[in-house]
């Protein structure tokens, strides 16, 4: 599929689907299910803000570490490209929508927050990478 078809159907999919939700800050929180189809975007960022010892016993393909608490946390966050849109998860949710909200701050354009984080994404039976 052509990357603006990928754009339309995934425009398609987020609006269509009731369990997500756009927060008044304009972060897009999204099902494990609308969040497989948003990493068939091929400019997408899939951040992974838990811990690296957390990222090592099992993370979602394809996706980078960059840890909440490190003390160079905001410093790394800036680095991600602002047009591309940017896929947040933590274990449960909480860190990601943190940092969901820093990125808002920063200029960020299209932020979307994994709702249950990892936690959700094993649950559902989704592939992890060890």
């Amino acid at each position: 599929m052509r990357n603006s078809a990928k754009v339309i159907v995934l425009i398609l999919m987020v609006s269509v689907f009731s369990c997500s939700t756009k927060t008044k800050s304009g972060i897009t929180v999204v099902s494990v299910e609308e969040m497989e189809t948003l990493l068939d975007i091929d400019n997408v960022q899939l951040v992974d803000v838990r811990t690296p010892n957390e990222y090592k016993l099992g993370h979602i393909s394809h996706s980078q570490n960059i840890d909440f608490f490190s003390p160079t946390f905001e410093a790394d966050i800036v680095k991600l490209d602002k047009e591309k849109p940017v896929i947040l998860y933590c274990k449960s949710g909480k860190r990601s929508a943190k940092c969901a909200e820093k990125m808002l701050e920063a200029g960020f354009e299209k932020i979307y927050d994994l709702k249950g984080g990892f936690t959700e994404w094993q649950h559902v039976d989704f592939k992890i990478k060890l």
